[in-house]
Order: structure tokens, then C-alpha cells, then sequence
């Protein structure tokens, strides 16, 4: 019956795209941003309640198949919104989920990603946790002992393969999502984007790098001996990366001169390797190249290097309301030296920074999915707890259906979050899946919005109170939907056109 209703589904979309499609032709997408942007978010959907009714079928769970029909029923009702009572039906079936909900993240997974999970997690817990809420009200650095934790469990070579130092398997994404997820659950800005930054630099250096470069940069990531950032926006020039101005010029003779200023570098500070996409050529997309920068560490909020011919580098952190810790910075080249081999791919890669940015972005991207995850995983934790403990007119606040149907809802955006990215996962291990990719981070990091607003509405007043953990979650999540590819972004120039164009 599921795979049915998952037929009729996709027939629905095929039917939306075909509509729009005809439109689109004869007066150009930027004339239809609005319904670009409606098939996506049905694309999205549809693919949510394709990815939860697989899990449901491979793992025979009952709630799994439970959430598998609401998702396929929501997203009929978003495809064809004619009946409005099915809105209501939707709510009551929550409620009803809320009530058998059991632990779900391990469902169907291998007895591996359940170790992997419950190690990582009581890590996390034990070493983590602690730091989070000091790191966030304070605005502090994460501590050195923080990472080389992190560092000693290899989960900074997660994306690494073993010949170059990598301890986890890197051939398979899934685990580096378990790892995402487990320390964003704890903290956001304190420990679930350490991974992401190295991730994206080590995609670029394996697929363009020379060896030579692989050598030389990839076991010392491995290792946490140096840390990551990756410095792509500007200030007039965000999710437009075609036009970025910062530029390096090749010298007499070799070396490279930087000049610029980059914005949003998240660990810029902290990290030895700044992944620095530069202007090499005239403009547009082909005139890019992507160097590995190498600097000193720094703490805190600011620093200044100067190099003895002259040349420098200088950083200050923004202040942001959320995701504290890692600090995000504008740093300014001024006449920058760095070595020929900084330039990734050597002369091959010449002018193709554009291209090997945004494949390696497509990691950074499910990345963010994982760390959407981690963060609901924990909002959703602390607000069924809170919901089953807190009394409010001499009951629990979970025996009322509408929390019920708040918590059952929360649980339903979790999973199929979940499970649109370990299937955008998978394909990234086939060599394909950069689409699916841009799809799950679109997709979690709105819904991480709406769980961690849910769990702070449960919380009543206490969650609007920074001595909970669930204020945290609130602020942090409003990030997701911006970096790595803004939401609107990824839906107008990147996952429509490719819709548009019949490919998925």
C-alpha cells in the first residue's frame, strides 16, 4: 500500500514539473522564481516520504512505517491541496505516533553505525557536553582539549582515506554523518562543525589535488596537527561565487600574491589551512583558482600575521546571536605570499577553482544536513523529557494531544531528515548524488528551525531563558539555512535548474 501511495506521489510531482516546465521555457526561470522554488519544496518532500518509506521497508519498524505514511499523506497534500481536512487528519495521526515514539536513530542501521553512534555518543556526552553552554554564553574559543579528543578518535580524518592517515572509513559517508551528528547534538558551534571544514578541503585535495599535495596536507588533517577554514564569500558577493574579486597573482618567480577580503570564515583563527577561492583570470566562473593558504594558529576574536617581506593577513570574528565557538571571521589579505604548490592541482588546476569548490561543497552541504540532525535529535530529547516531567494543571504537559501532536511532528521532521540525507549519502559514495546533497541540507536545516521552535514553545517561558540548553538549539539552527549555500540559493540556481532539467 506504502509503495503505492509513493507511486502516486512521484506521478504527482512528474505532473507539477511537466506544468511548469512548459511556462518555464517560453519566459526563463527568473520569471518563476516563485513556482522554481514550489517544486522544489515538493521535490523535497516527495523525496522525504521516498526516503522514510525505504527505511520503513528495510527495517520492518512499526513507528518507521507509521511516520513513512504521515510523510507520504503531507506531501500529497502539499502536491494537491484541495481536501483541508486532511491537515487535521495529519495532526491527530502525530499525536497518535507521539505516544509509541521509541529511540529511532539506530533503526535499520548496521551493528557498525550502532557502535559507532553509541561510542561517539557517550563521548560526546561525557567530554563535550560540559563545555557547551560556556562556550555559547561566553563566546569562547572551543578548547584544546576538545579537539584533540576529537582528534584522537580520528573523526577529524573521517572523511580521509586510510593511506593518507584517514581512521574511519571514508568510503563511507554514512559514518561521517553519525559523527556529525553526535557532536552536534552536544554543541553546535562547539564541536559539530569540526569535521565539516576539514571535509571540504579533503573532497577538493582528493579529487584535484596532486599527490604531492595529498602528502603534505591531508595525514597532518588527520591527525588535528592542522586545523581547517574555507574562505569563499565576500562581502557584495555571498552565494554569487562567480563574481568574487579577492585575487592572487602569480609572481616571477612562482610564488603568489593575495589580495582581498573574505567574510563568514568560520575557525579562521584557530586553523594552520585556509581553503581560499581567488581570482586568477577575467571574470565569471572560469577565472577562479583554490589555494591551501598556511598560517599560524590564533586565539580569540582577532588576530594579525605579517610575513617579513611585507605582506599580511588579518582577522576579526563577527558577532553572531548563535553557533559561538569556532568563530566566524573577516580576514583581509594584503599582499599575501604563498608558494607556488599552494595552488591546488598545480597549473591543472588553474582556473577551475570554481568547479572543484563547489563539488567539495557538496560535502559541506550533507554536513549540514547531519549537523541539522544533531541539533533536532537534541531538541526534540530535551522537550519530550521535558514534556513528560513538567506538570501544568495537575497533569503532564505530553497528556495533552496538541503537545502529542507538536512532539509526533517533531519526530517526523527528525527522521525524514534523517534519512534524505543517508540516502544523499550513499549516492555521494557512488561517485553521483551532489543534487541529493543540496537537497537534504535544504530540507533539515528548515526543519531544524521548526523543531527547535517547537521544543522551546514546550518549554514555555524556560525556553526563551538562556539557562536552558533549548535556547541554544533555537539560536544555532537559524544558521543551517544560510551557510553552505543559502536556502534560496540552492532552490533557484542549483537544485531547480537541475530539476528542470530532468535530472535528480
Amino acid at each position: 500500500m506504502l509503495s503505492k501511495s509513493v507511486r502516486d506521489l512521484e506521478g504527482a510531482l512528474a505532473e507539477l514539473k511537466s506544468e511548469l516546465a512548459r511556462s518555464i521555457r517560453m519566459d526563463g526561470p527568473d520569471a518563476h522564481q516563485v513556482e522554481v522554488d514550489h517544486l522544489v519544496w515538493c521535490h523535497a518532500r516527495v523525496e522525504t516520504a521516498q526516503a522514510l518509506a525505504e527505511w520503513a521497508d528495510q527495517s520492518k519498524n512499526a513507528v518507521a512505517r507509521q511516520l513513512a505514511d504521515v510523510s507520504v499523506l503531507d506531501a500529497l497534500t502539499y502536491l494537491r491541496p484541495t481536501d483541508p481536512s486532511v491537515a487535521l487528519r495529519i495532526r491527530i495521526r502525530l499525536a497518535e505516533i507521539a505516544e509509541a515514539l521509541e529511540p529511532l536513530e539506530d533503526v535499520g542501521s548496521s551493528a557498525d553505525h550502532r557502535i559507532l553512534r553509541a561510542t561517539l555518543r557517550d563521548f560526546a556526552v561525557r567530554e563535550i557536553k560540559p563545555h557547551a553552554q560556556r562556550i555559547h554564553r561566553e563566546d569562547l574559543d572551543v578548547p584544546d582539549e576538545v579537539i584533540a579528543d576529537v582528534a584522537r578518535l580520528g573523526l577529524l580524518g573521517a572523511s580521509i582515506p586510510s593511506a593518507y592517515g584517514g581512521a574511519l572509513d571514508a568510503e563511507d559517508s554514512k559514518s561521517m554523518l553519525i559523527a556529525t551528528e553526535e557532536l552536534s547534538r552536544v554543541s553546535l558551534g562547539g564541536a559539530g562543525s569540526l569535521i565539516t571544514r576539514p571535509a571540504i578541503l579533503v573532497r577538493g585535495l582528493l579529487r584535484a589535488g596532486t599527490e604531492e599535495q595529498r602528502r603534505k596536507w591531508l595525514p597532518a588533517i588527520a591527525s588535528g596537527e592542522k586545523l581547517v577554514a574555507v574562505a569563499v564569500t565576500e562581502a557584495d558577493h555571498g552565494s554569487d561565487v562567480a563574481n568574487i574579486t579577492c585575487r592572487a597573482n602569480q609572481l616571477s618567480n612562482g610564488d603568489w600574491e593575495i589580495d582581498g577580503t573574505k567574510l563568514w570564515c568560520t575557525f579562521a583563527g584557530r586553523s594552520e589551512l585556509l581553503m581560499v577561492l581567488c581570482r586568477t583570470a577575467g571574470g565569471g566562473y572560469h577565472g577562479l583558482s583554490a589555494f591551501v593558504i598556511e598560517k599560524p594558529p590564533f586565539a580569540g576574536h582577532k588576530f594579525e600575521f605579517r610575513q617579513g617581506d611585507g605582506g599580511g593577513l588579518r582577522g576579526r570574528a563577527i558577532p553572531t546571536i548563535g553557533y559561538r565557538g569556532m568563530h566566524t571571521f573577516e580576514i583581509v589579505f594584503e599582499h599575501f605570499r604563498v608558494p607556488g604548490d599552494a595552488l591546488i592541482g598545480g597549473q591543472a588546476g588553474l582556473n577551475r577553482g570554481f568547479y572543484l569548490t563547489m563539488d567539495a561543497f557538496s560535502v559541506g552541504r550533507i554536513q549540514t544536513a547531519a549537523r541539522a540532525i544533531g541539533l533536532m535529535q537534541a531538541a526534540f530529547e530535551d522537550a519530550l523529557e521535558y514534556a513528560k516531567g513538567r506538570i501544568v494543571f495537575d497533569k503532564p504537559i505530553i497528556a495533552n494531544q496538541v503537545a502529542r501532536a507538536k512532539i509526533g511532528a517533531m519526530a517526523l521532521w527528525l527522521h525524514g531528515s534523517r534519512q534524505l540525507s543517508y540516502r544523499a549519502a550513499r549516492l555521494l559514495d557512488e561517485g553521483n548524488g551532489q543534487t541529493e546533497a543540496s537537497l537534504a541540507k535544504l530540507y533539515a536545516s528548515r526543519m531544524a528551525e521548526a523543531v527547535t521552535r517547537e521544543a522551546t514553545q514546550l518549554f514555555g517561558a524556560m525556553g526563551y531563558s538562556e539557562e536552558t540548553d533549548v535556547s541554544r538549539y533555537f539560536v544555532d539552527s537559524r544558521v543551517l539555512a544560510i551557510f553552505e549555500g543559502a536556502e534560496d540559493i540552492l532552490s533557484l540556481r542549483v537544485i531547480g535548474p537541475r530539476l528542470l532539467e530532468g535530472k535528480s
